[in-house]
């Protein structure tokens, strides 16, 4: 970022600019982040919002129908939680619009596309009718939904249509999953024809509400598993029929219902009920405060607000891009008005908003999905989850912080601001549910189990809160009252939040599924191995890479269900060595390497969604939002490194006492990183101590006497030197410097 040594900010006692930041701090202490979801359909009837409303409704109480009295069988469970998920993706979410003549060009020809395929099929008798069919009538329907103007109540015809469909291909395996069980590996042409639907409605729903690049790719999969004969080298294998891989993809747990899917209609679904619950309390509210209390008025002070409120809702929502919109609508304005420019604002949004998936307790969906991948229990997680999540955000800070002083970028007047104390004392009482759920996972209560506690607790930490209010007379001035209606509002909002990480799990489940049938993974993964020499630093590069490259366009979740299955056996085979079995450290340890990887790639350029959600609202320049943003977060990018090499830092294999001090001098190596990445302190620090003061925050990072009494040397003599450079007016003046 190229400045001037004093850019314009505003004085405190600029009347109007305090007006507008009074009026910026009231609007974001109205903000829930957790109520937004991002491209639905906002003029529906009301007809078409009961609609939605019963069918989230129904969905929300059959998970907390379940989450008490026990989950059905796997494919009764994942049946009606996908059945539910798609009606609602076709009543929420309209066609894209194809605005431009080059969006229509390439509408048409991957429509063509799919014509070409579907006659390929058929002229070569690859697939009968009842999948040729099917498909002909889903790939109809999708173009009418687009181009057919009959909207019968304002609702298109097709997208009715897709949406009964989609209820009915999940609920046939819910009625029917006793015979589907019993006739596993008989291949039916009533089965196999249903499959075709429901896998085809997958990727539809996937395009609507991810996008085209997870689509793309699941459609790749069932190509390659289909046409294997024809592939190069480690890439060949036998092929599968069309009616095996439609059954293996749909009628069976190993790929639309696999353990991604599993995984959400159990442990997500539930957390998501909870966070909307949390909401609706006020949680949002007294988290927004507390950023604003603590740090509104310290230097930076309206960057370091968007990193806290960032991060609190980027915990409940688990989403990027949808933690970047909804946030970033208040913080960036508040950012650009404060005197930084349009693509850092957007930066800090977008690299905090990012930094949500990985902050406990409530983390993204993947992170649950990794229970089952390593079977290691979900607090275990989270307790390997919380230092380095606290490292990222203080590194997120000091680059903030010394940023903001080189620029001379104040904070907000104190009396703009909530009292932190005040706070406390009257609404610290919401911390209670968080506190809960702690409590009950380190108790060792299941997740599911603890997910319906802290609801519980949540719900009737308000009910007790009313009448406390109603008994000292001021029931009218509780904002946050959860009534019944609340109560219910809360349950549909957790079902459209729900939506998309549904379908983001069952196309991730196909993913998987080929991956699983064709072998794919053992052999990318002793490939990676090979090209790495068999050497642990190259295959970390290499996975992180790969994980960055899927991350273009494709969701953590589905991103990681990948690279889990291919990146994190790579690492966990070099760690393990001549071991008969992998710790628990290293399975901890590679899939949460993968996992980091995976969320950074929502800023990491060139396609950096989360950089490009909020460069849409700071209207600066996407890449260089995204360049900024790996900038502002670049201890994402350097700890999950440091983590496999010091499994202390996940405090893996660590008594307290070197657990304490892992996580103590790793926040001091994480601070140091961040000044070296900005190269200010209290003036302009030269490349030639830059590089040494970067090495030395690495060194701190790693785990060891010798690297952290070295590390605190080298940074130690640095600092020092700035500090009497500054005293003795040696040290050159803080100019305008790229940072």
């Amino acid at each position: 970022m190229t400045s001037d040594p004093k850019p314009s900010a505003p004085a405190p006692d600029d009347a109007e600019a305090l007006r507008d930041l009074e009026k910026d701090v009231a609007e974001l202490e109205q903000h829930d982040a957790a109520e937004q979801v991002a491209g639905t359909r906002r003029d529906m009837r009301p007809l078409w919002r009961w609609a939605v409303f019963a069918v989230g409704l129904v969905l929300s109480l059959f998970h907390l129908y379940t989450g008490y009295f026990g989950t059905l069988p796997g494919l009764q469970q994942r049946g009606f939680h996908l059945a539910l998920g798609l009606g609602l993706v076709f009543l929420l979410y309209p066609a894209k619009e194809q605005e431009t003549r080059n969006q229509r060009i390439y509408g048409w020809a991957l429509t063509a596309a799919g014509v070409g395929i579907l006659a390929y099929l058929a002229a070569y008798q690859i697939a009968d009718r009842y999948v040729l069919l099917p498909a002909v009538g889903i790939l109809l329907l999708v173009q009418a939904a687009r181009y057919v103007p009959w909207r019968p109540l304002g609702m298109p015809a097709a997208d009715v249509v897709l949406a009964v469909l989609g209820i009915g291909s999940g609920l046939y395996l819910f009625v029917n999953y006793e015979e589907i069980i019993r006739t596993v590996g008989v291949i039916d042409p009533e089965y196999v024809a249903v499959g075709t639907v429901g896998i085809l409605l997958v990727l539809v729903a996937a395009q609507r509400t991810l996008g085209t690049a997870l689509v793309f790719l699941a459609s790749l999969m069932l190509a390659y598993a289909l046409f294997g004969p024809l592939m190069p080298g480690f890439l060949h294998h036998g092929g599968y029929t069309v009616d095996r891989i439609v059954s293996t993809m749909f009628l069976g747990t190993e790929g639309v219902f696999g353990t991604p899917l599993g995984i959400s209609s159990t442990f997500i679904f539930l957390f998501l009920v909870f966070a909307s619950m949390l909401t609706r309390t006020g949680m949002e509210r007294f988290f927004t405060d507390l950023a604003l209390g603590s740090t509104g008025w310290a230097t930076g002070g309206t960057a370091k607000v968007g990193i806290v409120t960032s991060a609190f809702s980027g915990t409940i929502t688990g989403s990027s891009v949808a933690n970047t919109v909804s946030n970033g609508a208040f913080t960036i304005p508040m950012m650009k008005k404060s005197g930084y420019k349009p693509e850092y604002a957007g930066a800090v949004e977008a690299a905090s908003s990012t930094g949500g998936q990985i902050a406990p307790p409530i983390m993204g969906a993947a992170a649950f999905i990794m229970i089952e991948f390593t079977g290691v229990p979900y607090l275990e997680i989270i307790k390997a989850a919380i230092v380095p999540a606290i490292l990222f955000f203080v590194a997120q800070f000091v680059v903030v912080h010394y940023d903001a002083k080189k620029l001379g970028i104040r904070g907000i007047p104190k009396r703009l601001l909530p009292s932190v104390r005040r706070l406390m004392v009257t609404r610290g009482y919401m911390l209670i549910p968080i506190i809960g759920l702690f409590v009950l996972l380190s108790m060792g209560y299941s997740p599911i189990f603890s997910a319906m506690g802290a609801i519980v607790i949540t719900i009737g930490m308000n009910i007790v809160v009313q009448l406390v209010f109603l008994a000292l007379g001021r029931w009218r001035d509780m904002p946050d009252r959860l009534g019944p209606w609340g109560l219910l509002d809360g349950l549909v909002n957790a079902a459209r939040v729900a939506v998309p990480i549904i379908v983001a799990c069952a196309s991730a489940g196909i993913i998987a599924g080929v991956i699983t049938l064709t072998g794919l993974g053992l052999k990318l993964s002793g490939g990676l191995v090979a090209l790495a020499g068999g050497q642990l630093l190259p295959t970390m590069v290499l996975s992180m890479l790969a994980c960055l490259i899927l991350g273009i366009g494709v969701p953590t979740t589905a991103n990681y269900v990948i690279t889990a299955t291919l990146a994190a056996p790579a690492i966990i085979t070099i760690l393990q060595g001549d071991l008969e079995a992998p710790t628990v450290a290293m399975l901890l340890t590679a899939h949460m390497f993968v996992y980091y990887f995976g969320v950074m790639a929502d800023i990491t350029p060139p396609v950096c969604l989360a950089a490009y959600a909020a460069s849409g609202i700071s209207g600066g320049n996407p890449i260089m939002t995204g360049v900024q943003s790996v900038r502002i977060a670049i201890s994402g990018f350097v700890v999950p490194f440091m983590f496999v090499l010091s499994p202390e830092l996940m405090l893996q294999e660590t008594t307290l006492a070197t657990g304490l001090w892992a996580a103590l001098t790793g926040i001091v190596g994480a601070s140091v990183v961040g000044v070296a990445v900005v190269g200010y302190i209290n003036t302009r620090i030269g490349w030639y101590l830059r590089l040494p003061l970067a090495a030395a925050g690495v060194a701190l990072l790693h785990f060891g006497w010798e690297t952290d009494l070295a590390g605190l040397v080298v940074a130690g003599a640095v600092f020092g030197w700035q500090w009497y450079a500054g005293r003795n007016g040696t040290a050159a003046a803080p100019a305008a410097a790229t940072a």
